[in-house]
């Protein structure tokens, strides 16, 4: 007597409430400690009580299907058959999410395809989280949005199978429902600029530009310092010294030292080919010289040994950087 439906209940989609859970369930449900226990003899009064208590939503779990509370619930309400407006008071219900959860549920099982559309589709604005009990007997987080688009779109919920129910492009061609406005939209509308703002940024664009476009004619050109003509003339070497092909100030300068260098040698050569006598007088008067030679000759002198030795470093960092290029060029 406790499992049956009551005498004054309704056929829902051609068949006895209680059979829109499967009978594996439904028996372990009316085998279950908690149905047992905490759902014999409940009303539609006393079955609030019973709601507020949940904790979690869910359905079986474990080996030999144990049903969670949010399922007995479910299935004493297909058995009692409460009235509309409680299941409606229980969706609109906001402090107690999960009595929220369980009527949006019951009315998914048991209500027309336009109810289900026009009380459960004003839930997506809702985003608290819910606990589920999954199949393993986990626990896991889900949003109350993403509950109610599980009930309006997939064909299995809580280990329950939904009746179908029709599509919302049909129900608004066939003008039994209006066109759904997304509060998304609204806030969208919200940001988007109207008409008249829309047109006056765009004259103060236009104006800001001709500002700028009388300021850049009317500004007077300036003529290229030479400080700013070496600078760029230096980053053009490098770039030349860092490109492959490319030969920088300081090659050519090395080929010209290195003239001169030759043109000595050859020099000495002939020198030494001449005769002794002549080598000797040549020496004299290079010795002459050199004990005469000014002070100016000297530094002179000076300034070109330390120009060398900076060429001489120049070129050394050059090669390290080009060496340091190629290994970054081989990593890479």
């Amino acid at each position: 007597m406790a499992n049956r439906t009551v005498k004054e209940a309704k056929n829902v989609h051609g068949t006895n409430p209680q059979y829109l859970i499967e009978k594996i369930i439904r028996s372990r449900i009316y085998d279950s400690k908690y149905w047992k226990e905490q759902c014999f003899a409940l009303t539609a009064e006393l079955l609030v009580d019973k709601a507020m208590e949940l904790r979690f939503v869910g359905g079986v779990y474990g080996g030999n299907i144990r049903p969670t509370q949010f399922l007995c619930l479910t299935l004493k309400m297909l058995q009692i058959q409460p009235e509309k407006d409680i299941v409606v008071e229980f969706i609109k219900n906001e402090e107690f999410k999960y009595v929220r959860a369980l009527g949006a549920f019951y009315l998914r099982l048991t209500g027309a395809a336009i109810d289900c559309y026009k009380y459960l589709e004003p839930l997506y604005i809702d985003n608290r989280k819910l606990r589920r009990q999954n199949r393993a007997g986990q626990f896991e987080i889900v949003y109350m949005d993403e509950y109610i688009d599980e009930l309006l779109r997939n064909d299995r919920v809580c280990d329950i199978i939904l009746p179908r129910i029709q599509k919302r492009s049909i129900l608004e061609e066939n003008n039994e429902l209006e066109p759904k406005v997304s509060v998304l939209d609204e806030d969208l509308d919200d940001e988007v600029p109207s008409e008249d703002e829309a047109k006056d940024a765009e004259d103060k664009d236009s104006n800001r530009q001709k500002n700028s476009s009388t300021s850049a004619v009317r500004r007077p050109r300036r003529g290229r310092s030479k400080s700013k003509s070496r600078s760029r003339e230096r980053d053009r070497d490098r770039r030349n010294a860092g490109s492959g092909n490319a030969r920088s100030r300081d090659y050519y300068d090395d080929l010209e030292e290195y003239d001169r260098q030759r043109n000595r040698v050859r020099h000495r050569d002939t020198q030494n080919n001449s005769s002794n006598g002549y080598n000797d007088d040549y020496e004299r008067r290079n010795s002459g010289r050199n004990e005469n030679r000014p002070d100016r000759e000297r530094e002179r002198d000076r300034r070109d040994r330390d120009r060398d030795r900076e060429r001489e470093r120049d070129r050394h960092g050059e090669r390290e950087r080009d060496r340091e290029r190629d290994r970054e060029r081989d990593r890479g």
